[in-house]
């Protein structure tokens, strides 16, 4: 829960956050039982009422850059303004299933 922890202080300390949900999907990769590997990360900011997708994805991985760099293999971004989000009813797009590494020979 460390990994998972620093990606909700940071993004909470750096933008107005309206939600925010941090979900380790490690456990459907191909790595050690208990890694902090693969996350999805749903953010509803009002910074991001001025910004297109691309720059707020580059904005999140500014911030993140520290977890990036290190133990962070794979990073989900679902990013919407409150009106987005609102509109989306909450709902967040589910993660595919993982087929790399020995999954893959097990499909």
């Amino acid at each position: 829960m460390k990994v998972q922890k620093q990606i909700e202080s940071t993004l909470q300390d750096a933008l107005p956050i309206q939600w925010l949900n941090v979900e380790n999907e490690s456990h459907m990769h191909s790595v050690p039982e208990n890694s902090e590997t693969h996350f999805k990360v749903t953010v509803v900011s009002q910074a991001f009422e001025t910004k297109r997708l691309i720059a707020r994805h580059r904005m999140i991985n500014s911030l993140l850059s520290e977890q990036l760099a290190g133990p962070v293999h794979a990073l989900a971004l679902h990013t919407y303004t409150p009106s987005e989000w609102q509109e989306k009813h909450g709902a967040v797009p589910a993660s595919p299933n993982c087929l790399g590494g020995s999954k893959a020979e097990q499909a």
